[in-house]
């Protein structure tokens, strides 16, 4: 009876805290020119009542170097009334084409901007570089009503771990940023190395006497994408495989890690995933556990940006969505409890 009763209270516990843990996605509708796939963008932030929308500004390809923000009170109306047309307002970048000069004078080739945080009317912004380059970089400005002025001043280079046999990780860089207190911390991509996992601390910002803190990263597999602080010490990640072969096969988890290659692999081979993960940082250490899995219909888009959000999350893709043709997707992740 004992026993009967303690699996029930197991059962009764673990119900819990699935529910705890349950979504529902609301698809929220996008304006053309912020719905266009070649923003690709890549981060989100919320900031003054507003959410920040960051496209990834490839000026190689000729993009517009920019920001949107949509009022945080006109996407409540919109998850309402999905007629609603949302409002929203551009915010060119400046100076980020010089910056970039800068960067490929370094022998660093620029490919686009990754991560966003905001403080105050301080913007901070990473930037990728492509595999070869030895660094990426974390970039300041100024944000104003109508634009954001980088700092010509402030170009940090972030080294890019390499593996044991002195190689860069293939397509990765600092992909997501968050505060933790007063400092700008910025997670690497990949961390399933067995020593270099880390994120690197970064205070304070200014274009000498900069201080580097590298904070143990417990391994996590596949790639982090972004991340958005939930508590004083807490985060939310999102955790992304993608299914390519090539050099993309980095990214797969050996064999024997079975608890991790089941969630990528199936009858007919590897297949894209993605879930939520939270981590929390103590003693200058970050440690994860899962948090929530995608739906099916949505685990294969390439989700690059997340955003908290009373006790959900904006989250938002590049442009890379389960079929053609692509778009910018913005999803609403409501706690299933909150309806």
């Amino acid at each position: 009876m004992k026993l009967f009763l303690l699996l029930l209270v197991n059962c009764i516990l673990i119900n819990v805290y699935v529910k705890a843990q349950d979504f529902t996605v609301k698809n929220i509708s996008l304006p053309p020119e912020i719905a266009f796939y070649d923003n690709q963008f890549s981060g989100l932030y919320v900031h003054e009542g507003k959410l920040f929308v960051m496209s990834e500004s490839r000026l190689q390809d000729k993009a517009e170097a920019k920001l949107y923000s949509i009022l945080l009170t006109d996407l409540d109306r919109k998850m309402v009334d999905t007629s609603f047309v949302l409002p929203y307002k551009k915010y060119p970048i400046y100076n980020l084409d010089l910056l970039r000069e800068n960067m490929l004078s370094r022998n660093d080739e620029y490919e686009g901007l990754e991560a966003i945080t905001i403080k105050d009317n301080i913007v901070y912004l990473s930037v990728e570089t492509a595999t070869p380059s030895d660094n990426c970089y974390l970039l300041k400005g100024i944000l104003s009503d109508t634009s954001v002025m980088l700092d010509l001043q402030v170009m940090l280079p972030l080294p890019k771990p390499i593996t044991a046999e002195n190689k860069h990780i293939y397509n990765a860089g600092y992909e997501a940023m968050a505060l933790v207190d007063e400092t700008v911390v910025s997670f690497f991509e990949y961390n399933s190395f067995e020593r270099n996992n880390c994120a690197i601390a970064i205070t304070p910002w200014s274009y000498t006497g900069v201080s580097y803190q590298k904070n143990q990263m417990e391994a996590i597999p596949f790639r982090i994408t972004d991340i958005t602080k939930t508590g004083k010490n807490t985060f939310t990640a999102i955790n992304f495989f993608y299914k390519g072969d090539g050099e993309d096969e980095v990214y797969r988890v050996p064999k024997k890690d079975k608890a991790n290659d089941k969630l990528i692999r199936d009858g007919f081979g590897y297949k894209s995933y993605c879930r939520l993960v939270k981590l929390k940082y103590k003693n200058t250490k970050f440690t994860w556990e899962p948090l929530w899995d995608f739906p099916i219909e949505y685990m294969s888009y390439n989700w690059e940006g997340i955003a908290a959000y009373k006790e959900g999350y904006f989250v938002i893709n590049d442009k890379y969505t389960a079929a053609r043709p692509y778009k910018s997707v913005l999803l609403y992740l409501e706690p299933s409890g909150n309806k």
